[in-house]
């Protein structure tokens, strides 16, 4: 058992092969603890139908997105500040407006699992 740490290494397994198998299949707890932000910002059906909306269609003003997801506007400035601060989206302004585009490579290709599974 190789790959168990050593706080766990006395530890009794059954199979001690694919503990260590499991272990490697976890990797660094750094990584699960990034996914699984990853994971939060995608359970909340008003920031996941926002995702879907920028994944989807593009850059998209507040006032177009909340049209296209029935929230109201204060609703999807909120949420557009959470995907923003945790890097997932960011706003570009132009004139007066501010458009907002999804950034995030590993969200998009969630998204893109996502969207094939809600068509």
């Amino acid at each position: 058992m190789h790959l168990v740490p050593a706080d766990r290494a006395g530890r009794r397994t059954i199979d001690g092969h694919r503990v260590c198998d499991a272990v490697a299949a976890i990797g660094e707890p750094t990584a699960v603890r990034a996914w699984a932000d990853r994971f939060s910002l995608l359970a909340d059906p008003g920031r996941l139908a926002l995702l879907l909306a920028l994944h989807r269609a593009g850059p998209l003003a507040v006032s177009d997105l909340a049209v296209a997801t029935g929230m109201n506007d204060p609703a999807v400035s909120q949420a557009l500040r959470l995907l923003r601060t945790a890097e997932v989206v960011v706003g570009e302004r132009q004139g007066r407006v501010v458009r907002y585009r999804l950034v995030d490579a590993p969200t998009a290709a969630l998204l893109e699992h996502c969207a094939t599974g809600l068509a």
